[in-house]
């Protein structure tokens, strides 16, 4: 990478000297009485001359004085933040937790399904990478107007069957942080039953929920394993949201290979 010579480069289109930097991050260092964010004039030019990469802090200093977005700064030296997003959903890990959309830089566009397999029903449920054929570059306003800032997304640990098998493990969830209110089950089915994502003390829960006094109740589904589980209600739990979308595989790989369709 040659984000040094990148930066030299801005630098002097600004027509700002090495020593003008280094007495603007000072300014800055003083400001969050934390020498880190100072950058010296050797240290810049070594970073120029791609011997040295800038910490966070002395990039945060350069987004300041160069009038760059931090994102950018951090893309001149590898880091490719419009990525992480997909990293952080093809890390899958073992226990439930919420999964963030990070939105970096609003110009931008971002990767999103344009045209789905049509080998796939929309109506049934599935793993959503599964269902999309062709990945596109999308803007990010236009990706706005899909709810996302009223929308979390959570990822149920492979171990969780709290909801199995209605809910796989290994399921994404949309989750709408604006109903946060547990109502009576009145439906006929348990698939109108209100899913509720929870924030605990050490983790995350994706369960049916009843409110008994100060005391919410995780329900799982009767054909799993979990037991039951009881909470105060705002101390040791507290209900994030309604799950409101379901991203989910209807076949495990195991069962794929037994049946030859791998």
């Amino acid at each position: 990478m040659y984000g040094g010579q990148e930066l030299r480069k801005i630098r002097n289109r600004l027509g700002i000297t090495t020593r003008e930097v280094q007495e603007l991050s000072r300014v800055i260092a003083t400001e969050n009485l934390d020498p880190e964010y100072f950058i010296s004039h050797a240290r810049l030019i070594q970073v120029e001359n791609d011997q040295s990469t800038p910490s966070i802090y002395k990039l945060f200093s350069l987004s300041v004085i160069y009038h760059l977005k931090f994102a950018d700064l951090l893309q001149l030296f590898g880091v490719d933040v419009q990525k992480l997003a997909q990293r952080q959903i093809e890390t899958q890990l073992q226990h439930t937790h919420l999964t963030p959309v990070e939105v970096f830089d609003r110009e931008r566009s971002i990767s999103f399904p344009v045209r789905f397999d049509r080998g796939f029903e929309v109506t049934k449920t599935n793993l959503l990478s599964r269902m999309i054929e062709v990945w596109g570059e999308v803007p990010i306003p236009l990706i706005e107007h899909f709810d996302v800032r009223h929308s979390m997304y959570g990822f149920i640990g492979l171990d969780d069957l709290t909801l199995y098998p209605l809910l796989r493990p290994g399921s994404f969830v949309q989750i709408d942080q604006r109903i946060k209110k547990i109502l009576p089950f009145k439906r006929r089915t348990e698939y109108d039953r209100p899913i509720y994502f929870v924030e605990l003390r050490d983790g995350y829960a994706c369960s049916w929920c009843e409110l008994q006094d100060s005391q919410l109740i995780l329900i799982p589904h009767p054909l799993s394993p979990c037991p039951t589980r009881q909470f105060k209600n705002g101390t040791e739990a507290e209900v994030i949201g309604r799950v409101t979308g379901v991203a989910m595989r209807v076949v495990d790989f195991d069962q794929l290979g037994e049946n030859g369709n791998a």
